[in-house]
């Protein structure tokens, strides 16, 4: 059956393809911001952020104040303490004391933000994007155009392309833990991946009672342990936007190295989780009396997943200090938390050849436009897609508000007030230089 024509403008300065936290940090920033008008599309039927991951006790890793626009403009009316005081629970949430901003709750806020703004649309996929003279925007229930686009389609599921086809119930990804665990009662369960998301996988699962906890849940990382996320006033330093800045203007070997040296301060693991786990394991080994439900195995690399003997999976491990000898092990459900990669844009692909590259990214410039052969007043910005580029602060929340408010301020030929930068001084100072006249 035919979609009923969608009534209001067909024309955006402008125009957002994906709502998850970039877009709609964007979004909420150009929300009643004059002369950019503006419309944010989602193919969702509604608004969803790792829901399949909303364990009990999750908790976000950095500080409330790194909401969709606090850090960029803290009067916005989206703000996460604006969604506290409507809801009427603003009091309850300081007197509950949180260590840190649960997660389900941070995602309650996202859905609010999304409900409030009229300009952001679910339920319409973007099918393709070409020029002629403006941007041309088909959906799946329209054609729109636009002065620019700004793609903020965020991340999928990653995990090794030899087991693909095998995914289902009993293998998965760790983002469709809730959906797709069951009952893991009396199961023998493998978890892949040293970060938080396996970490919170595996502390749900030992955190089960009784005749519900699983036959064993083995944890293997090839990380050389279980590291904690560091978190240090310095290391942060790291998310701040004079740093991002600096970490644009170096070389790309300078930067693949920063990335490669520096993960942990992202991706490491919540030290409240790595406490919790290790007092569980403690309980479960010498005051329950149940020994073998806990293996745990870092530096250890996962090179095969086979259909084991007597059913189920085999997960076949090489000890990174002796890759000679391969480690076996047998489980019922293989859960993967491999992280994630940037999702494929696709609906790029006509005017893909257009589009500078660098590597696996489009190039960008300072305030995330990508390099192209069409006119400077008409632009595809992309969010959260440029790790190697912008640093491992791009996927993150931290400079989400900052990143947005470039953009927004790029679309309103307007430029904000920036924040001081750090303590540190990043870029070199060159003294006087020989030969220079005094």
């Amino acid at each position: 059956m035919a979609h009923e024509p969608i009534p209001g403008p067909t024309h955006y300065t402008c125009l957002g393809v994906g709502v998850g936290p970039a877009n709609l940090s964007l979004a909420s920033l150009l929300y009643g911001r004059p002369g950019v008008s503006n419309i944010f599309l989602d193919r969702k039927q509604s608004f969803s952020w790792h829901d399949g991951q909303q364990m009990p006790g999750n908790a976000l890793q950095v500080s409330l104040f790194k909401d969709l626009v606090t850090l960029a403009d803290p009067t916005n009316p989206f703000t996460f303490l604006a969604y506290l005081h409507q809801s009427g629970r603003l009091y309850h949430f300081l007197n509950a004391q949180f260590d840190a901003v649960p997660r389900a709750e941070f995602r309650n806020y996202l859905a609010w933000a999304s409900s409030c703004n009229e300009n952001v649309v679910f339920g319409e996929g973007v099918r393709e994007v070409t020029f002629d003279g403006v941007f041309k925007v088909r959906t799946d229930r329209r054609t729109l155009t636009a002065d620019n686009v700004v793609v903020g389609v965020g991340s999928q599921p990653h995990v090794p392309a030899q087991v693909l086809d095998k995914l289902g119930p009993k293998q998965f990804h760790v983002s469709d833990y809730l959906h797709t665990a069951g009952a893991l009662a009396g199961k023998r369960v493998v978890v892949i991946g040293g970060g938080q998301s396996g970490a919170e996988a595996f502390l749900d699962m030992i955190s089960q009672h009784g005749s519900a906890l699983p036959r064993r849940v083995s944890w293997i990382s090839r990380r050389g342990n279980f590291f904690p996320i560091d978190d240090s006033p310095f290391t942060n330093d790291y998310y701040m936007p004079s740093h991002a800045e600096y970490f644009f203007n170096l070389d790309r070997e300078a930067r693949e190295a920063f990335n490669a040296q520096h993960v942990l301060t992202s991706d490491g693991i919540s030290e409240s989780t790595l406490r919790e786990i290790y007092q569980r394991t403690y309980l479960h080994r010498f005051v329950d009396g149940n020994v073998d439900l806990v293996g745990l195995y870092p530096n250890r690399e996962v090179f095969d997943v086979a259909t084991g003997l007597y059913g189920g999976w085999q997960v076949s491990a090489r000890h990174n200090d002796n890759p000679a000898a391969t480690e076996l092990f047998e489980a019922e459900v293989v859960i993967w938390a491999t992280g994630f990669r940037p999702t494929p844009m696709d609906f790029l692909e006509p005017i893909a050849d257009r589009l500078e590259r660098d590597g696996d990214e489009f190039r960008i410039d300072e305030d995330y436009a990508v390099y192209w052969d069409g006119p400077d007043d008409h632009r595809i910005f992309v969010q959260n897609a440029a790790r190697n580029q912008r640093g491992l602060a791009d996927p993150n929340l931290s400079l989400n508000a900052w990143r947005s408010r470039r953009i927004a301020d790029r679309l309103g030929r307007v430029s904000s007030t920036e924040q001081l930068p750090s303590f540190i001084e990043w870029s070199t100072k060159l003294g006087p230089q020989p030969g220079d006249t005094p």
